[in-house]
């Protein structure tokens, strides 16, 4: 201290076991206590330091009996290779919160000396790279898209492995893209960074000259203009995109680059991308065809985490782990990278088990041997702890470069270091040696005109020296970055420079308990921006998050609302009934009858869904309806639909047209196709539960229709459900299915984790009709998994007796009748549907089980809930299931009464 070093640690144990010696020696007893860690001290000769290491250490050395010395386990895994120690167990120690384990040292080891120069050969990797290029040249040959996924740890070799493959593919366009793991709302970031190179674009172009760039190299203005919106080129759209529009878009820009010659896209760091970049990607992998496209991702394990089906049925695609080098080619790195000096066998030996065949371990662990005369004892045991090391060895002006660039991210400009880095009068020289160091890389190309760009070459290289400043430090730094970039790119960085503010913010807030009144105004306008951005891109859930966040920093009722309506767009229904609720509030006492309208409409929605008051329901959307009735017509639709909805639970199906007719008129009237295509879809529900087929294939035709002209996936998402309701209806299993694949493509590409879960239902009612009772089963138990969490009522009910019928007809009857019972606990007192269906289910069971009396009653109680109600097609199946009990128990006449009904139902279903 002050300066790190790759063996503190074990200088740490050899000092103690120094002591021990020396005060045993006198005839006396100490105790010890070491852990490693960051800590903070003066850079003068003084000996203070102070942060949770030296407090582990100090809790330590009082646990520590007379002669003996204690190790955190920091410390311990510093030196692990280097000591003998006995394991003490865990502890709790006054001040921490977690238990900490213990161990107590034994002696520390001896080992051998070892030497030192560095550049790293390519090594190994010979059936990857021929993988590659076989992949590559059957792309081109197929003249078809191919996804090929390489996962890995961080330091395998990924990056280098593609630059390999990459330089030695001739004839084709490379093009890369990475995403990024802060900087909320930056979905299509990859994609951006290979348009613009593609275009020619740097991030400080005026709009018109972007767009003009954008559109030459297009040749498609509707395919420039969404991709301009995507990758930030266009700002200021009134109308929100779809990822459907934006996913068309690059689809078309990477079929016409491919068609030209051969394209290869390079998405990098894979597991910080977000679902809409994922399902992008995807896309372009499912739908460019006659075009030889190879999609490369690059991707930590954890992706499989969270998209564990990532690239899974798919003829066309490829995915393959890299895993660490095996000992030869370890060794044969290791050779190349010492060149003429030498190592040990103990030395060399402990670098191999060490590094254990990363790359990068490897690189840079000899790189530091190589560097300042390093004792090849002193082999670091951790990357953080040998990066740390090197840093702290750069001379002066080196090392502040290099922290200050560490607060601007991965890849930083030379014109931003001379705002963090004003002390420095030269940077250029600086520059060179951290580059001849092998710290950092220069960059092909730059997004901002006029400025050199440079990238960590590791972002552990980042991330270590961005820690070995001080929380106050790193606050000014980012507020300095952000007003750089907002100086020097205006609002094409806007999430960049959201994120800096939020960083400073978060870090003042750390260390003052508070965060400065005019940081917190600026960060949370900042991140609003982003947020609205986002929602225009259906990124919904980093929205929600910059929204979040917004909110917390300086909260304003049009914030408040926007977070709410972001919790509405992922399903979140306990955050947005609690945010809604007191947005409703300020809005009144505000008197801001639009934001009181819009809040009551979603307190409405989560009545009906979440709690199944239809009572409430229809109070709140009625109040809506006056409070919106001379606002904005977009709003006042959302209303009528939502009252529409109240008709559709009670069973009222001229109430439900009613109330969508009107909606429909409102959308006609403004022109939007999208919500033209909602109110006619639901009108064809209508004339489904009525068994007019005929007239709803009309009122669904129409609708896909509507849906596809306005480029809305949801509102074509509904339409596909409603004609592979008519189809399954009519026999045709197997189209309904695929209706419903394509529906459930297009609902996860919005995220609606509803909807997925209402497909899922529908789906468990197609693979019945086909015969596949497991299928079926699979199905109904998604929708349960997807529904809990968002605590739906009205829709897990239905899922939850689907599911009982499925276990009934498998002779599962214990768990069909917890289903059974569970469904008639959720539905709600008002659901006219979902009561008859219920008690039907149930009926079914105790039928199973023997109870036929029972069985009975609750099978005509399901038929009489409707009684008097124009619900034809759920009256058939209740009077399905009665005339079939009836049957099976000889009451012929009883039996036939039914089933002559059944058979006006069945005549309606056949085509006119």
């Amino acid at each position: 201290v002050p300066q790190a070093h790759e063996d503190d640690a074990e200088r740490a144990v050899r000092a103690a076991e120094a002591i021990m010696d020396s005060v045993h020696g006198l005839g006396l007893e100490a105790r010890i206590g070491i852990e490693s860690g960051e800590v903070v001290a003066d850079e003068s000769e003084s000996t203070f330091a102070t942060g949770e290491a030296v407090n582990v250490a100090a809790r330590l050395q009082q646990l520590a009996r007379p002669g003996e010395t204690l190790l955190g386990p920091f410390a311990y895994r510093l030196t692990l290779s280097r000591i003998e120690t006995e394991d003490c167990g865990i502890f709790d120690l006054k001040g921490f919160g977690d238990p900490l384990p213990v161990w107590r040292l034994v002696r520390v080891l001896d080992s051998a000396d070892r030497p030192a120069s560095v550049s790293a050969p390519f090594v190994g990797r010979e059936f990857e790279l021929e993988l590659l290029h076989t992949t590559f040249a059957r792309t081109v040959r197929d003249r078809r898209a191919h996804l090929f996924t390489i996962y890995g740890e961080p330091g395998v070799g990924k990056s280098r492995l593609v630059r390999e493959f990459a330089a030695g593919v001739e004839g084709a366009t490379v093009l890369a893209g990475r995403s990024l793991p802060y900087g909320e709302g930056i979905t299509y970031w990859p994609i951006a960074e290979m348009v613009k190179v593609a275009a020619g674009i740097t991030d400080d172009d005026p709009v018109q000259e972007a767009v003009a760039k954008l559109q030459a190299a297009c040749g498609d203005d509707a395919v420039a203009d969404l991709l301009a919106l995507a990758v930030g080129v266009l700002e200021g759209i009134e109308a929100e995109r779809s990822q459907q529009e934006i996913a068309w878009a690059a689809r078309e820009w990477a079929a016409e680059l491919a068609s030209a010659q051969p394209l290869i896209l390079v998405f990098e760091d894979v597991h910080w991308a977000e679902d809409s970049l994922l399902e992008l990607v995807e896309h372009l992998a499912e739908r460019v065809k006659d075009a030889p496209l190879l999609i490369v991702c690059l991707a930590r394990p954890e992706l499989l985490d969270l998209r564990p089906g990532w690239g899974g049925g798919r003829v066309r695609a490829t995915a393959i782990e890299l895993e660490p080098l095996p000992p030869l080619e370890s060794e044969a790195l290791v050779d190349a990278l010492l060149a003429e000096r030498e190592l040990s066998a103990t030395d060399r030996r402990s670098l191999l088990e060490k590094t254990e065949g990363n790359p990068l371990f490897v690189e840079e662990t000899i790189r530091m041997l190589l560097e300042g005369g390093t004792s090849a004892k002193r082999i670091p045991d951790t990357l953080q702890a040998m990066i740390a090391a090197r840093i702290d060895r750069l001379p002066r002006a080196e090392k502040t470069l290099l922290q200050r660039a560490s607060v601007i991210g991965r890849i930083f400009w030379e014109g931003a270091l001379s705002r963090l880095a004003p002390e420095l009068e030269e940077l250029e020289p600086v520059l060179d040696d951290l580059l001849q160091r092998d710290f950092l890389t220069r960059e092909s190309r730059s997004t901002i005109s006029g400025e050199t760009a440079y990238r960590f070459k590791h972002v552990l290289i980042r991330d270590v020296a961005y820690s070995g400043l001080t929380k106050g430090a790193r606050a000014d730094l980012h507020q300095a970055a952000a007003l750089w970039i907002d100086e020097r790119t205006g609002e094409e960085l806007l999430e960049i420079r959201a994120y800096h503010l939020d960083q400073a913010a978060t870090l003042l807030g750390e260390l003052d308990g508070t965060v400065p009144a005019e940081l917190a105004t600026e960060a949370a306008a900042t991140l609003e921006a982003a947020g609205r951005r986002a929602l225009a891109r259906e990124a919904n859930r980093a929205a929600r998050r910059v929204l979040v966040r917004a909110v917390e920093l300086e909260p304003t009722l049009q914030r408040r609302f926007l977070a709410a309506r972001a919790a509405r767009r992922i399903a979140d229904l306990p955050a947005q009934a609690a945010e809604m609720e007191r947005v409703f509030a300020d809005a009144t006492e505000a008197g801001e009858r639009r934001l009181q309208g819009l809040a009551l409409t979603a307190l409405a929605e989560n009545a009906l869904m979440r709690d199944a008051d239809l009572p409430r329901g229809r109070e709140l959307v009625e109040q809506a309806l006056v409070l919106l009735e001379d606002g904005r017509p977009e709003d006042r639709y959302e209303a009528l639909s939502m009252r529409a909805r109240i008709g559709w639970w009670l069973g009222d199906l001229d109430d439900d047209e009613r109330w969508n007719g009107k909606a429909l008129e409102v959308a006609r009237e403004i022109g939007r196709k999208d919500l033209e295509a909602n109110a006619v879809d639901e009108l064809a529900s209508a004339a489904i539960a009525r068994l007019d087929l005929d007239r709803a294939g009309v009122l669904v035709a129409e609708a896909l229709e509507l849906a596809e002209e306005s480029g809305n996936i949801t509102a074509l998402g509904w339409a596909l459900v409603s004609q592979a309701r008519i189809d399954a209806l009519r026999g045709r299993a197997d189209e309904a299915a695929a209706e419903l694949d394509r529906a459930e493509e297009l609902f996860s590409q919005s995220g609606n984790a509803w909807a997925l879960a209402r497909v899922s239902n529908h789906y468990g009612w197609v693979e019945r009709r086909r015969g596949d009772l497991a299928a079926a089963d699979r199905r109904f138990r998604d929708a349960i998994r997807i529904l809990k969490p968002l605590e739906d009522r009205g829709t897990l009910c239905e899922s939850q007796r689907g599911l009982a019928q499925i276990l009934v007809a498998t002779g599962k009857i214990d768990e069909a009748e917890r289903y059974a019972l569970e469904s008639r606990e959720t539905v709600g007192p008002h659901d006219t549907i979902s009561r008859a269906t219920t008690r039907m289910a149930l009926g079914l069971v105790r039928a199973a089980q023997g109870r036929h009396e029972e069985a009975e009653s609750l099978l005509r109680g399901g038929v009489e809930v409707i009684e008097g109600k124009d619900l034809w097609l759920i009256r058939r199946e209740l009077v399905l299931a009665l005339a079939g009990f009836l049957r099976e128990r000889a009451r012929v006449d009883e039996a036939e009464e039914y089933e002559a009904e059944l058979a006006g139902y069945d005549a309606a279903l056949i085509p006119a």
